[in-house]
């Protein structure tokens, strides 16, 4: 069951330009809740999201408005291939979309980690996140490939999944 979306920003902060940063644990929480009420994205439990800004500081950043995360992109870096970011969620309150908050969001770490490649999963039935990723491709002059990934049949059959498309932008450039 979803959660009705509780927005955390007061009605004065959507007005106040976001502050970009690496995340810290005090971060978790409010890193769930922008995950939460995005009602897009597959929330992970709390749990995870505190594990994200403790172990994934550096491979993640968070949008702080007033104190309060109004926005994150959490990834990693491949094991096997360390210039590749893996990004595994992009997620702006609501009050702030629109704004180009994911795109700067996505640039910052970009610039924070000199990854030559990203990469992430999207479902094609998510035109916001295809068309975010598009944008960052072009801005860099990179090759931006899909090629499916993992196929619903791979998931378990309790719940329903979409197929996985893998989005693979490189190189990027950092001059840009």
């Amino acid at each position: 069951m979803t959660s009705p979306r509780q927005n955390t920003l007061p009605e004065a902060t959507t007005q106040s330009e976001p502050v970009l940063r690496q995340p810290a644990v005090g971060d978790g929480a409010g890193m769930w809740r922008v995950a939460r009420d995005s009602v897009r994205l597959d929330l992970n439990p709390p749990y995870a999201y505190l594990l994200w800004a403790r172990d994934f500081a550096d491979t993640s950043v968070v949008a702080d408005v007033d104190g309060e995360v109004a926005g994150f992109v959490t990834g990693f870096r491949r094991p096997n291939s360390p210039q590749t970011l893996m990004v595994w969620q992009v997620a702006v309150d609501e009050r702030l979309r629109g704004r180009g908050v994911a795109s700067r969001l996505l640039e910052h770490l970009v610039e924070r980690t000199d990854a030559t490649t990203l990469e992430t999963t999207i479902t094609d039935d998510n035109p916001a996140s295809r068309s975010l990723f598009a944008g960052l491709a072009r801005r860099h002059g990179a090759e931006h490939t899909v090629d499916p990934l993992f196929e619903a049949d791979q998931f378990p059959d309790e719940d329903p999944w979409k197929p996985e498309f893998l989005h693979r932008i490189a190189p990027l450039n950092h001059a840009h």
